[in-house]
Formats: C-alpha cells, sequence, structure tokens
C-alpha cells in the first residue's frame, strides 16, 4: 500500500475515515526522518500489515495534525484506531514502529 501525505486539511478525514493508521510526523531538516522513510514504506507493504493506513505528514507545516498526536520530537511515530489517539513515540527504530502497529491491529 502507498504511504499517503498528509496536510491539515486532511489529516482528520483520514484518521477517522480508516480503521487503523500510523503516521510518521516529519521535516524536511529532520536527517533521521530521512533515513527512516524507505522503512516506513516497506513497512506500508508489509502482509503484516494489511488493513493499515500508512500516512506522513510534515510536522512543522501542519500544526493541527501535529497537536492531535501530541508530537514532541522527530521522527515522531504515533497510530490512531477508529480516529482516535492509541499511542505516540518519538522513535526512528524499526522495531519499535513494528510493536506500535501490532497494538492497533
Amino acid at each position: 500500500m502507498a504511504v499517503i501525505l498528509s496536510t491539515d486539511s486532511d489529516f482528520k478525514t483520514l484518521i477517522d475515515s480508516n480503521d487503523k493508521v500510523v503516521v510518521k510526523y516529519f521535516a524536511d531538516w529532520c536527517g533521521s526522518c530521512k533515513l527512516f522513510g524507505p522503512k516506513f514504506k516497506r513497512l506500508s507493504n508489509d502482509e503484516r500489515f494489511t488493513g493499515v493506513t500508512f500516512i506522513e505528514v510534515d510536522a512543522e507545516k501542519n500544526e493541527e495534525a501535529r497537536k492531535m498526536a501530541g508530537v514532541n520530537n522527530l521522527p515522531f511515530m504515533a497510530t490512531f484506531k477508529n480516529g482516535q489517539l492509541v499511542k505516540g513515540e518519538a522513535t526512528s527504530l524499526e522495531d519499535v514502529v513494528v510493536k506500535l502497529i501490532e497494538e492497533i491491529k
């Protein structure tokens, strides 16, 4: 599944219309964010996570989406289930992100 690039204008609709969502918050200047990008894309295509929607949000340009997850550092990963925040964590470790996703399956 493709990773969806979201903005404040469509973020709430995306998390409300998809049962299980994982969001990667990033910034253009964030080296760790850039390094994690290919891993996030690979996870979005992983058969274990069929039914999970993968979204990326530029944290610097989308304040409302950032506030909904309590982003306090970058990269920041957040999971939503049925439109509600489940968990958020500042991390660029793939195994931590996998655990976050598995919690909403």
